[in-house]
């Protein structure tokens, strides 16, 4: 295994829209264990195929204390929205920056594992968020996309502050 790079904003291709898997093999397990391994690294929580800069509909997420519970979602569409949370998100690709964002409370999601067998995924809370969150990435969206012009402004700033200081 190893780790990927991580794009951070505003690199252009993090607006990449992903295309489908269509090929399930060897190359694309070997792909998801690379990306658990760079997102565990980076202490996330979840991490989309976009965001190291492979244009493919893979998400991975772990919102487990002890990173024990893996959940990989290949071409995942949502079937079901319900209710509605804010939540403070984060985000690999935008390291330090925190904002409320708007989603669903619950989801329910068809997508195919690594094997290409479809499941069924039902998530409410924190996971839901994070399913959206990632499959958002997935869509060329990123989370900022939800804040008003002014917030957003403000977090972009911050965000380049951070890395001027930390260079």
């Amino acid at each position: 295994m190893s780790t990927l790079t991580i794009l951070e904003f505003p690199d252009p291709r993090l607006r990449t829209v992903a295309a489908p898997v269509t090929v399930f093999d060897a190359e694309l397990k070997q792909f998801v264990a690379d990306m658990y391994e760079t997102m565990y690294a980076a202490n996330g929580v979840g991490l989309a195929a976009t965001q190291v800069n492979v244009h493919k509909r893979v998400l991975v997420a772990d919102m487990s204390e002890g990173g024990d519970k893996p959940l990989c979602l290949i071409n995942a569409e949502i079937l079901e929205k319900d209710g509605q949370q804010v939540y403070q998100e984060g985000c690999l690709s935008f390291p330090g920056i925190y904002a409320d964002v708007t989603r669903a409370l619950k989801v329910k999601v068809k997508a195919n594992d690594v094997d290409g067998n479809e499941i069924i995924v039902e998530a409410e809370g924190p996971l839901a968020v994070c399913i959206q969150h990632e499959m958002d990435h997935l869509a060329g969206k990123v989370f900022v996309d939800y804040l008003s012009t002014l917030k957003r402004s403000m977090l972009l700033k911050r965000m380049e502050k951070q890395r001027k200081a930390s260079a």
